[in-house]
């Protein structure tokens, strides 16, 4: 009895649904609209309203070409996620200390563009609405100094460190704790 390709080839299909299925269950969220898309979750501990976020983000890893720093989204689906669950925005502060490759991803896009083949820095305009709910960010000056960034290449708002190490340091010492994602 001979099996044909199709017969073969159903099961495959059929794992591979599941995971676009499972992306359409992610939405705009209630902050950011365009980015940091979340999914509804019935909780077994849903988050006091009154809960008060301070976390930093560690963030080494360039984004993709063309594409928002995958961990900078995750600072807006983090947001996205508290505020549908209903903790106040104004409950949640957020710090991303940037270092490594992913130093680039803070720079202009003049720079940017000098230092990769003239692509565009998808991550700037993110940034720019992430500060405009209050989110910090901060640039290892070790980084910037090994890759040749100065002041004058950061994005507006992005804050030069002495270090990432000194950047969580310092945030440690005003409560904020080191998202481990």
């Amino acid at each position: 009895m001979q099996i044909s390709r199709l017969a073969l080839l159903l099961p495959l299909l059929t794992l591979a649904q599941p995971a676009s299925a499972q992306m359409e269950n992610f939405k705009p969220g209630p902050v950011f609209a365009d980015f940091g898309a979340t999914a509804p979750v019935q909780q077994s501990e849903p988050v006091a309203k009154d809960a008060i976020f301070k976390i930093s983000f560690d963030v080494s890893t360039a984004a993709e070409p063309d594409k928002i720093n995958r961990t900078i989204e995750s600072a807006a689906r983090f947001i996205n996620m508290q505020v549908a669950a209903g903790v106040p925005e104004e409950n949640i502060h957020l710090a991303v200390v940037v270092h490594g490759g992913a130093s680039f991803d803070l720079t202009s896009q003049a720079f940017f563009a000098a230092h990769k083949d003239g692509k565009e820095n998808a991550s700037a305009a993110a940034i720019a609405q992430l500060q405009e709910h209050g989110v910090q960010f901060y640039l290892c000056g070790q980084s910037a100094a090994a890759h040749g960034i100065t002041n004058a290449d950061l994005l507006p708002g992005v804050k030069m460190s002495l270090s990432a190490m000194t950047a969580h340091a310092l945030l440690q010492q005003q409560g904020y704790t080191v998202n481990p994602f």
